[in-house]
């Protein structure tokens, strides 16, 4: 089930347009792909840019549809396979490992020398004020740690300096910074791997934090019920997929940093000061490996919604979602990190309250979470009669059930993302407020408010009715 695989179904199911007219890596791609993420249009696989003999695709997870597509569960709503997501992984009580093998698609073609070049590819740029053409908007990175041996794979943008090197943007304090500080202190250059493509699976896996596996190549075989096929950089002994379209093999030295950016982030906004680009990390380029007319995979990020931001919110909200189960606390029925809100800063759950304070432990702990630490500046708290991702009824839920003093908490200091726009100067880039909005009827009101509701037994007589009144062209069947 590699990206080939997934490009030829989504093609026959309507899912996917070939783009044959000639069309400008240098911002008309990026322009076109975006117009049509935001109409949650099909994904693009743009067949003749500029210059250029090897296709572009881009809106790989622009879409709910294609988001379950790839988790084999098309047709379900983003609550609905984070829940299906839950379920698949909680039933494989021993994860499934990995497998190393000699050969693979990728090796169909090895590049060193002059001929090692990431300019070989139609890398888009993507944006007018962007600093770079940007190689790394839908990429993957392998890299080891040095003490433990454990394999990390994880989510980066990467400009293009030139041919030969990429700036990666290394956000202070995850777990490839961790790493790479670890490569400083043994005086080492840290290897690492750069790939496109393969199982889509997998861009989704390196965004999330998946409990009880060792990586994201794991995961991906856990999910898939059978080993994911991997083979090693030749230089570097990094595991990476044996059907993947492109892998840059090289090493970043952690001394030598290069001014990188700006570059049109996911919330919308250029995150660098005045756009002024910061040093970043250099990614030396070694080798390169890549498939027959391989596939460049781009998105445009930029603001939501556009698939990043469905990528990052599904992968957020499985995280989420299965770090509250692991707390044990009762009565958590949905969660949905909101792909409008970037993919990251704004989470609603839906509760079945069963004690005084109940909703408010769940939004602390929502917090204190391991994904939501990071990031999340809202939580807003909903009745169970109210699925998570249902925002009509979130909204209603904030107007009818919110009193704003007592369902508001302020909370003065939680861990942020630099890339997050309303941090300001005087901000510290790192630290950021909370708040809790509690939409839910208090549980201790001995007198809760009356619903209007429809009449179950009159409902179900004009279900069966619906066809005879003419209505199942207008509306679905209630």
């Amino acid at each position: 089930m590699d990206l080939r695989y997934f490009v030829d179904l989504w093609e026959r199911e309507g899912q996917l347009k070939r783009v044959k007219a000639e069309v400008d890596w240098n911002l008309e791609l990026s322009h076109i792909a975006k117009i049509v993420e935001e109409k949650n249009g099909p994904a693009l696989l743009f067949e003749n840019v500029k210059g250029y003999r090897s296709p572009v695709l881009t809106g790989i997870y622009a879409s709910v549809y294609r988001l379950g597509s790839i988790l084999g569960k098309p047709g379900l709503s983003m609550v609905e396979l984070t829940r299906e997501w839950m379920r698949l992984l909680s039933e494989k009580k021993t994860p499934i490992a990995s497998e190393i093998v000699k050969e693979g698609p990728i090796f169909e073609n090895v590049k060193d020398g002059e001929e090692a070049s990431v300019l070989a590819f139609p890398v888009p740029k993507y944006y007018e004020k962007d600093g770079h053409r940007y190689f790394g908007t839908a990429v993957y990175m392998v890299s080891k740690d040095p003490e433990t041996g454990r394999v990390n794979v994880g989510t980066f943008r990467m400009g293009v300096h030139d041919e030969k090197h990429l700036g990666v943007q290394i956000l202070k304090g995850k777990t490839t910074d961790r790493i790479l500080k670890k490569y400083a202190k043994e005086k080492k250059k840290m290897p690492v791997c750069v790939v496109i493509g393969g199982d889509p699976l997998l861009m989704i896996a390196s965004a999330a934090t998946l409990p009880g596996v060792a990586n994201a190549f794991d995961a991906v075989s856990t999910l898939r019920g059978e080993p994911l096929k991997l083979v090693q950089g030749e230089l570097s002994g990094l595991p990476f997929p044996a059907d993947a379209e492109i892998v840059v093999e090289g090493e970043i030295d952690p001394n030598v940093l290069k001014e990188e950016g700006p570059f049109g982030e996911y919330t919308g906004y250029y995150t660098e000061e005045l756009f002024k680009p910061l040093p970043k990390p250099v990614i030396e380029v070694k080798r390169v490996y890549h498939r027959n007319n391989p596939i460049f995979v781009g998105t445009t990020v930029g603001r939501p919604v556009g698939d990043q931001h469905m990528l990052y919110a599904f992968a957020r909200n499985f995280s989420l979602w299965y770090e509250l189960e692991s707390m044990k606390i009762p009565g958590i029925k949905s969660v949905y990190t909101l792909p409008e809100a970037a993919g990251r800063f704004w989470v609603i759950v839906s509760i079945q309250q069963m004690y005084p304070g109940h909703a408010e432990q769940v939004a602390h702990a929502v917090l204190a979470s391991n994904t939501g630490t990071y990031g999340v500046k809202g939580v807003i708290l909903v009745d169970d009669d109210i699925q998570a991702d249902d925002l009509p009824r979130v909204w209603w839920a904030l107007g009818v059930r919110y009193h704003p003093l007592r369902g508001t908490q302020i909370i003065q200091r939680g861990r942020s993302t630099p890339l997050d726009p309303a941090l300001g100067p005087e901000d510290n880039k790192f630290i950021t407020p909370r708040i809790i909005l509690n939409a839910t009827i208090p549980f201790e009101w001995e007198q809760k408010p009356v619903e209007v509701k429809l009449n179950e037994e009159v409902l179900n007589r004009i279900r069966e009715r619906w066809q005879e009144l003419g209505l199942a062209e207008v509306v679905p069947k209630p």
